[in-house]
């Protein structure tokens, strides 16, 4: 790999929205490094409980490598025609959680999806239940207006994916604004200050 080609890491969302994405248009499915990246992007802390998850799985169907096992699931994903399919089988085949799957769907079909996330629902002062619905149509007509919610709140001209990231930084903008105003309390502090 050439030195200016790790410039392109820097900016991890440039990446995956300008490269993996197309990529995966192109070529159909993923290589463990692209979908990494899209973990990583999420919960960085995570990649190891996903990268076992998914081995497990993996083995169970035959493939030995992380790199055969992403294949498989990025081409399964994209054999489905329908979102509700492709976030179905993340979800149930793969055992990857909302956060998790809508975060990989939202870079791959970022028209169709958004990442179902915890500073958002908070703006949205809704769907915190939503990744904990049972059965998975249950989950995924919640998931559905959360969707809906989020190109209705913010009410610009802006793509699925600017809103999102336009709720998300107003979350964190406020949040930030609090920790300022007390001064950046431990969750001791807290603790203290409330009792």
């Amino acid at each position: 790999m050439k030195h200016a080609e790790y410039l392109k890491y820097y900016n991890r969302e440039d990446y995956l929205f300008d490269d993996v994405s197309k990529r995966f248009r192109r070529d159909k499915d993923l290589t463990a490094f692209d979908f990494f990246c899209i973990i990583i992007w999420k919960a960085n802390r995570a990649k190891s409980t996903v990268a076992k998850s998914l081995l497990k799985i993996g083995r169970e169907q035959g493939y030995k490598t992380l790199d055969a096992v992403v294949k498989a699931l990025t081409g399964d994903i994209h054999k489905e025609s329908e979102a509700k399919k492709r976030l179905e089988v993340l979800m149930g085949k793969w055992k990857l959680k909302l956060p998790m799957a809508s975060a990989v769907l939202t870079v791959l079909y970022p028209e169709e999806f958004t990442i179902y996330d915890v500073r958002v629902c908070k703006e949205l002062k809704n769907f915190e239940s939503t990744k904990n619905q049972k059965p998975f149509d249950k989950l995924w007509e919640s998931y559905e207006e959360y969707i809906k919610c989020v190109k209705s709140t913010v009410g610009e001209n802006l793509s699925l994916r600017d809103k999102d990231r336009w709720l998300f930084g107003r979350s964190f903008a406020e949040q930030l604004e609090k920790d300022i105003e007390n001064k950046f309390p431990r969750p001791s502090d807290k603790s203290k200050s409330e009792e």
